[in-house]
């Protein structure tokens, strides 16, 4: 296993920085020091992590959660189907799988999420046409 190492760490506001870069960075006291540091070391490495500030927004976990179930029951019944000797239906289901995992990823477009909302909506409004509180409880 190789021996850790520990390195200076350089926080900046840029979103991507990949290997090979070039970013020009305004050199505080804070990163001046992380440079110096670096340059001092055995090594001369330097870790460059983006400064990332406090979540402001979270989606609500339910229908991330459905949209997984989903892709996960698509990816069985894919599976399935190639390993049963049925390839149409592990084709179909895959290639759903994949429709769904393109949309969200080129567009951000969850369709397991907004199905989610569908057959919630649906199933709210069948159990408010079950009970009617004027009525007593009766359709």
């Amino acid at each position: 296993m190789p021996e850790a190492i520990s390195v200076p760490v350089l926080f900046v506001s840029e979103p991507i920085v990949l290997p090979t870069m070039v970013v020009p960075i305004e050199l505080d006291d804070a990163a001046r020091a992380a440079v110096d540091a670096a340059q001092a070391s055995e090594s001369g490495k330097l870790l460059i992590a983006p400064r990332l500030g406090p979540v402001r927004e979270r989606e609500p976990e339910p229908p991330l959660r459905f949209a997984q179930l989903v892709g996960f029951v698509f990816a069985v019944v894919g599976a399935a189907g190639y390993l049963f000797g049925a390839p149409v239906v592990g084709a179909v289901a895959t290639g759903f799988a994949l429709v769904a995992a393109l949309l969200n990823a080129a567009v951000g477009f969850c369709l397991g999420c907004e199905l989610h909302l569908l057959l919630r909506r649906a199933l709210a409004g069948r159990s408010a046409c079950t009970t009617n509180p004027i009525s007593g409880g009766t359709p």
